[in-house]
């Protein structure tokens, strides 16, 4: 069972991206809706889960996590794509 997860936020398709990394994805990304923490996030409207990645422990999380913020957008829009190539909202459905 995973308990860590390591994810892309954003405003629109090709839009600013955030990554982030939560133990509970699903109330960490109504936080990113209901613009609960002012930051960055709220900055720029980033409320649309568009990626994630389940690991089982934090240190794999938090690796993943870190990696990921030093890759080059085109990387991540690759990542995205090949499993929400529409950047649907994987959120739908879960409120």
């Amino acid at each position: 069972m995973a308990n860590f997860y390591v994810y892309f936020v954003t405003n629109k398709k090709d839009g600013t991206l955030y990554t982030g990394l939560s133990n509970e994805l699903e109330r960490r990304i109504l936080e990113h809706k209901n613009k609960v923490v002012k930051g960055f996030t709220t900055k720029y409207n980033l409320d649309k889960l568009v990626y994630f990645e389940e690991y089982e422990t934090y240190s794999e999380a938090f690796e993943r996590e870190r990696r990921l913020k030093r890759w080059k957008r085109q990387w991540k829009i690759e990542l995205i794509e090949k499993m929400n190539p529409e950047w649907k909202d994987l959120t739908e459905g879960w409120y």
